[in-house]
C-alpha cells in the first residue's frame, strides 16, 4: 500500500482511493504508469523507461504515454503538474513524499546528471538521459488541398529559412532555448492564461529533439513550468512574448532573439477566438500556433543552403518550379497533375539533387497514388519512384520536415503501417503540434485496429489545431473513429463539422450517410448519400472500402459493415 498526497495506491487490489476512501476508476496500464512513478518518487523516468516498462515488447507511440499521463493528472487532480513534472529532454518526475515502498522499486535509479534546484539537494532524483518514444502515422481521406497548402507553407518557409538565418542555433549542439514568462497585464484570469501558455509552450518545446530547453529562474508563481531553471546567461536564444484579450480574441505576439547579439531574429503573431471553446483549448491553441511555428524556424535553420540565392540562381529557380508545381496540384485534375508531374521531372534534370524537387514530386506521386490517377500497371513504378525520391532526400537531409512529412504520408498512403510509425514519429519529435502528422498517426492507428487510441490522437490534433487549413481532416477523424465505435450520434456531429470547412469532397457525406443511418435518421442518411453521388459519381461498395492490406482484421470488418450500411442507403453495390 503505497500512500501520497492523501491518496493511497493499493496494487494488490489494483485500486486508487482518494482521501476518503472512495475508489477512482483508472485503465490497467494508466494504474501501472501510475505506480510506476509512486516507487521511483523524487528521481526522473525517461520516456523509453515508461514505454518499455508499461508496453514490453509492444510497439506503440508516445500518444498512449501521453494519454496515460493525463489520466493520471486528472485522477489526482493534478491540474498545475506539481505532482507529475516534466523535466526538459529527460522525461518525467514524480514529485511526492510516498510512504510504504518497496524496498527493490522496479525501476532502480542510475548515475546521471543533476540538473534542477531540487536535484541538487535530493540524492535519489539523478537525471539520465533516455531516446523520445516513438509515435506513429496513417492515410487520409483524401484532403489534398489542404494537404498541398501546408506542405507548400513548409517547404516555403525552409527556402525562406536559408536566406534569413544565417547563424541560427548552431553556435553549439545542442543549443539552449530559455522560454520566457509571457507577460500581460490585466485580470487574474488573463494573468493565468499567460502562465498556462507560458507552460504548454515549454513542455511542447521540450520534446523537439534538436534543442534543449530551459526556463527562467524569474518564472511566476502561477506558471509551473517544465524544464530546468537558468538564467538568462545560460540560453542561447530567448523566446519571449505579450498576451492581449479584446472581446473576440485572445493575440499573442512573440520573438525569438539571440542572447550573444541582442537580435531579434524571428517574430510572429498568433491568435485565437475567445468565446469559441473552453479556457483549456484556447490556451493550448495559443502555445500549439506559436510552436508550431518556432519548431519550423528551429528545423529550417537545420539546413542552411550554402550555395549563392541571387536571382536566376539554383536555389531561385528551384524554388520556382516547386511553387508552380504545387499551385498545379492544388487543381485537383488529371491534366493539372500531368503538368506538375512533368515540371518536376524536367527540373530534376537538371537539379537532380536540389531535396525540394525530390520531395514535392514524391508528394505529388503520392496524391497520383491516392487518388488512383495512375494505371495499374504504372502504380508500382509511381510507388517505388516516390520511395527512392524521398529516401534520397532524407539520406542528405535527414531531420528536413517537409522530407519526413512526405514520407509519414506516403508509407501510410501505401499501407506501410509499421514503417510509417517510425516516419511519423520523427516528425512529431522535431514538431510536436503537427496536426498533419498527428493524422496519420490516427490514421495508422485507425487501420491497425486501435479505434480509441486514434480517436485521441485526431482529439489532440484538434485541440492543437495546426495548420488551421487542414483542420477539417482530425475532425473527419473524429467522426470516422466514433463510428468505427458506433457512437453514431457523436460520428453525425463531428462529420457535419468537417463538411462545414471542406463540403466539395464526397467521402465524407458517403459517411455521414451511413452515421444518420445508424443513428435511425433514415431520410437524412438519403440526402447525405445523394450529395456524396453527386460530389462522387462513380462510388460503388467496391471503391469505397478502404484496402486491405496490412490492415488489421478489426478494422476491415467495422469498414465492411459500415459499407454495407451505405448501401442499405442507396449506395451502388458495384
Amino acid at each position: 500500500m503505497l500512500r501520497f498526497a492523501g491518496f493511497e495506491l493499493d496494487q494488490r487490489r489494483a485500486e486508487l482511493r482518494d482521501a476518503g476512501g472512495s475508489p477512482i476508476r483508472l485503465r490497467p496500464k494508466t494504474f501501472d504508469m501510475l505506480y510506476l512513478f509512486a516507487v521511483n518518487a523524487g528521481r526522473v523516468v525517461s520516456k523509453q523507461e515508461l514505454m518499455e516498462a508499461i508496453w514490453p515488447n509492444v510497439h506503440v507511440g508516445e500518444d498512449s504515454l501521453f494519454q496515460c499521463i493525463r489520466e493520471i493528472r486528472t485522477a489526482l487532480a493534478d491540474d498545475g503538474r506539481s505532482l507529475i513534472k516534466v523535466v526538459s529532454g529527460r522525461g518525467y518526475m514524480f514529485d511526492a513524499a510516498v510512504s510504504g515502498l518497496p524496498v527493490n522499486p522496479d525501476v532502480q535509479p542510475e548515475p546521471g546528471v543533476v540538473a534542477t534546484e531540487r536535484e541538487r539537494t535530493t540524492p535519489s532524483a539523478e537525471i539520465r538521459p533516455g531516446p523520445l518514444g516513438q509515435r506513429h502515422s496513417f492515410r487520409g481521406l483524401r484532403g489534398w488541398t489542404a494537404i498541398v497548402v501546408s506542405f507548400c507553407a513548409l517547404v516555403g518557409f525552409a527556402v525562406a529559412a536559408q536566406a534569413i538565418a544565417p547563424r541560427l542555433m548552431f553556435s553549439r549542439k545542442p543549443p539552449v532555448v530559455m522560454v520566457m514568462p509571457i507577460a500581460t497585464s490585466g485580470d487574474a484570469q488573463i494573468v493565468s492564461t499567460a502562465g498556462n501558455v507560458t507552460e504548454r509552450l515549454s513542455d511542447g518545446l521540450a520534446k523537439i529533439d534538436t534543442i534543449r530547453v530551459v526556463t527562467s529562474r524569474t518564472k511566476p508563481a502561477t506558471a509551473l513550468l517544465a524544464g530546468v531553471s537558468a538564467s538568462v546567461a545560460d540560453a542561447d536564444f530567448l523566446v519571449s512574448g505579450e498576451l492581449e484579450r479584446n472581446t473576440n480574441a485572445w493575440t499573442l505576439e512573440a520573438r525569438m532573439t539571440d542572447t550573444a547579439t541582442g537580435e531579434v531574429t524571428w517574430t510572429t503573431s498568433v491568435s485565437v477566438g475567445a468565446d469559441q471553446t473552453e479556457p483549456a483549448i484556447q490556451q493550448s491553441r495559443l502555445a500549439a500556433a506559436l510552436g508550431h511555428e518556432l519548431a519550423l524556424r528551429i528545423n529550417a535553420s537545420l539546413y542552411p543552403d550554402t550555395r549563392g540565392i541571387a536571382l536566376n540562381s539554383p536555389v531561385d529557380n528551384a524554388k520556382v518550379v516547386v511553387e508552380q508545381a504545387i499551385a498545379s496540384i492544388s487543381q485537383t485534375t488529371r491534366e493539372r497533375f500531368a503538368t506538375a508531374q512533368a515540371m518536376l521531372e524536367n527540373g530534376l534534370t537538371g537539379e537532380p539533387d536540389n531535396v525540394d524537387l525530390q520531395v514535392t514530386l514524391a508528394a505529388l506521386q503520392t496524391r497520383g497514388i491516392q487518388m488512383v490517377w495512375y494505371s495499374p500497371a504504372e502504380m508500382t513504378a509511381a510507388e517505388s519512384r516516390a520511395r527512392s525520391l524521398l529516401e534520397r532526400a532524407l539520406q542528405a537531409k535527414p531531420r528536413y520536415l517537409p522530407g519526413l512529412e512526405a514520407y509519414c504520408r506516403f508509407l501510410t498512403a501505401t499501407n506501410n503501417f509499421v514503417e510509417s510509425l517510425v516516419a511519423c514519429a520523427r516528425v512529431l519529435n522535431l514538431d510536436p503540434w503537427n496536426g498533419g502528422a498527428l493524422y496519420q498517426l490516427g490514421l495508422t492507428q485507425l487501420q491497425l485496429g486501435r479505434t480509441e487510441d486514434a480517436l485521441a490522437t485526431f482529439k489532440q490534433a484538434d485541440v492543437f489545431d495546426t495548420p488551421v487549413v487542414s483542420r477539417w481532416t482530425w475532425k473527419i477523424g473524429i467522426g470516422w473513429a466514433h463510428l468505427m465505435l458506433g457512437h453514431n450520434d457523436e460520428a453525425v456531429e463531428w462529420i457535419k463539422k468537417s463538411i462545414a470547412i471542406t463540403p466539395a469532397s464526397g467521402r465524407p457525406y458517403l459517411l455521414l450517410a451511413a452515421a444518420l443511418q445508424r443513428a435511425g435518421r433514415p431520410e437524412e442518411a438519403k440526402v447525405a448519400l445523394a450529395k456524396g453521388m453527386a460530389l462522387r459519381p462513380n462510388s460503388t461498395a467496391l471503391n469505397v472500402l478502404p484496402p486491405e492490406r496490412n490492415a488489421s482484421p478489426a478494422f476491415v470488418e467495422t469498414s465492411i459493415g459500415i459499407v454495407q450500411t451505405m448501401v442499405e442507403v442507396g449506395l451502388p453495390k458495384n
